[in-house]
């Protein structure tokens, strides 16, 4: 029985709690397996055979490279993840299929990238001004319009100005 089901069964008893329940503990789940193939990469690439980390340390990330993920402040244009579907073929591998908005569903499913150069951080992109946008809307192949649609939160500017 997969999730919906088991959600599906909780609602129609009314149970609204252990619907919501079973979803978060879906969603940690996934994140804890991204965390546990991350820590598989470092260990299979070579560069993290020799960490030995403190579950505080590894909570706070203190290992080497980063898993930036589409959506997130340092990789905001959530239509990346259209490029990696294509690439990876994940709707028939893994059966994970993006909606129009870019939202993986099943929802409880992780994407993301691994890099393992030591000096990679994380960061979150700053604002960005028109200049910017009409650039990456032209390297994306993507409309103005649409560019400003998916990092709207993101812009210096009011696109309708």
């Amino acid at each position: 029985m997969g999730l919906d089901e088991v959600v599906r069964k909780f609602k129609a008893d009314h149970d609204d709690y252990n619907a919501i329940m079973a979803e978060a503990l879906a969603d940690r789940l996934a994140e804890a397996f991204a965390e546990f193939l991350h820590k598989r990469v470092r260990e299979e690439w070579g560069y993290g055979k020799s960490e030995i980390l403190t579950r505080e340390e590894l909570i706070d990330e203190q290992y080497r490279g980063i898993r930036p993920a589409a959506g997130y402040p340092a990789c905001p244009d959530h239509t990346e993840k259209r490029i990696l579907w294509q690439l990876l073929d994940v709707e028939k591998r893994a059966g994970i299929r993006l909606t129009e908005s870019c939202a993986m569903w099943p929802g409880s499913s992780v994407s993301g990238l691994y890099f393992a150069h030591p000096q990679s951080k994380y960061f979150a992109v700053g604002k960005l001004d028109r200049d910017q946008l009409l650039d990456y809307h032209l390297r994306k192949g993507l409309s103005l319009q649409e560019a400003e649609k998916w990092l709207g939160v993101y812009l210096n500017y009011d696109p309708v100005a």
